[in-house]
């Protein structure tokens, strides 16, 4: 594998995160091209300047960047080249053309965006495929045929071995956020599926990531044909128009300090991250209480709701926005102001992925964090890991708003629980009929 580096231009000016490079200028298809213009898009960013030329020539790539710095539009732009300048391959079936896995629904759902934008005025049709809902209506879709099919590695394999499609029609293949589906313990479900397609030598394969360890670039080496690894400012993890600081709250000071930021810096569209989701779940009720509009989001939220969250968020009806990491990754949001780090993540990549919601494509943006006497015990190994100390500011305890502590809510348990706790049901229900006698 060939390994080429690249540093962009770390001026704070918002032009310079674009190079010179114009799409305009890598001979694609007036049709791809008007799509590209009619997203915004004229000139490239540094990753998508090292990487189209391979890709669009050929030539398999594993792309390496920080969050929001224009991978998929990357990896899309190739995708769509390589299917309007090759033949289908013969087959009975409408069978898809390309594939794209996701470790994650939201990842999906905004690939699918993307590609819906770029592809506007190209005759490809796209197909989702991923948990959590519309289990038929995906189904009846990819029965149908598609061109593209997007989708998380689960959902994927199970409607291929049902054999709803298979994958002998397809000639790009896109891993995106590898290392992720690695943490998610999908590693399994890959190898599946990147077996079962055709010979590495006749399609065109592709991993992005902002961060490419070991195991990934070992997957790359086995199931990609001499890939060329595109490396974008690595000693430079955290993008530079962040501004990161960091503040070293008691846990008794966490809310009425994130309360207290979040009125002073009129933070309108921001994530919270906190490690657990009965702690998102606390932190809405109690921000919820105290006047701030927030919705918490965990893995176990249904899909619908996620939905529906998600884009009551991108359109400004719900101002902050609860996560555990399963909301860090793969989100593209644009014009987040703040991220609140409001527990420390406890591994070092997920402190870089949840800041990079912030400051995307160009802009600037904020990223605080608490040490609390739980968390801080990270901070060191997320410095070290970022390259830089954070800012420490310090807290105002006398302008601290008084918080409102909302009501108790107490969710009965139920007779599974009640039961392994030692007690049966037939027995309370026989402590509840017979009453108590004196002694």
């Amino acid at each position: 594998m060939q390994v080429f580096t690249s540093k962009s231009n770390s001026s704070p000016e918002p032009d310079d995160y674009l190079t010179e490079l114009k799409f305009s200028a890598l001979s694609l298809p007036e049709k791809l091209l008007r799509g590209i213009v009619d997203a915004g898009f004229r000139h490239c960013t540094p990753i998508q300047e090292s990487t189209l030329p391979l890709a669009l020539s050929g030539r398999d790539v594993a792309g390496q960047a920080q969050t929001g710095t224009g991978k998929t539009a990357a990896y899309l732009v190739a995708l769509f080249y390589q299917l309007i300048n090759s033949k289908p391959l013969p087959t009975q079936n409408p069978d898809p053309r390309a594939l794209i896995l996701a470790p994650t629904r939201e990842l999906a759902v905004q690939i699918h965006a993307d590609a819906t934008q770029l592809g506007q005025h190209l005759p490809f049709k796209l197909g989702l495929s991923f948990g959590g809902t519309d289990y038929e209506k995906q189904r009846r879709e990819l029965i149908a045929g598609v061109d593209v099919l997007i989708g998380t590695p689960g959902r994927t394999i199970d409607y291929f071995k049902q054999k709803v499609f298979s994958f002998r029609r397809v000639q790009v293949v896109v891993l995106d956020e590898a290392d992720r589906m690695f943490d998610l313990g999908f590693i399994k479900d890959i190898r599946y599926v990147l077996r079962r397609l055709p010979e590495r030598e006749k399609r065109l394969n592709m991993l992005f990531s902002a961060t490419l360890s070991h195991r990934v670039l070992e997957l790359a080496y086995e199931h990609m044909n001499d890939p060329i690894h595109i490396r974008i400012e690595p000693d430079k993890v955290t993008v530079d128009r962040v501004r990161q600081s960091i503040y070293f709250p008691s846990n008794e000071e966490k809310i009425p300090l994130l309360i207290t930021l979040l009125n002073q810096r009129d933070a309108r569209r921001t994530m919270v991250f906190v490690n657990t989701r009965r702690e998102a779940d606390r932190l809405q009720n109690f921000l919820e209480h105290n006047g701030i509009h927030a919705q918490a989001i965990s893995g176990d939220v249904p899909q619908r709701k996620r939905l529906r969250m998600f884009k009551d968020f991108l359109s400004g009806d719900l101002p902050v926005l609860i996560g555990t990491d399963v909301a860090s990754r793969g989100l593209h949001v644009p014009d987040v102001s703040h991220v609140f780090n409001y527990d420390l993540p406890q591994d070092p990549e997920d402190y870089v992925h949840r800041i990079g919601r912030t400051a995307r494509a160009g802009a600037s943006g904020d990223a605080i964090s608490f040490g609390c006497e739980n968390y801080a015990v990270s901070l060191p190994d997320i410095e070290n890991f970022i390259g830089r100390k954070i800012p420490v500011e310090q807290i105002d305890r006398e302008s601290l708003v008084p918080v409102k502590t909302p009501p108790y809510r107490s969710k009965p348990r139920s007779n599974r629980s009640r039961a392994s706790s030692g007690e049966s049901v037939k027995n309370r229900r026989r402590k509840q009929t017979t009453p108590k006698t004196r002694r």
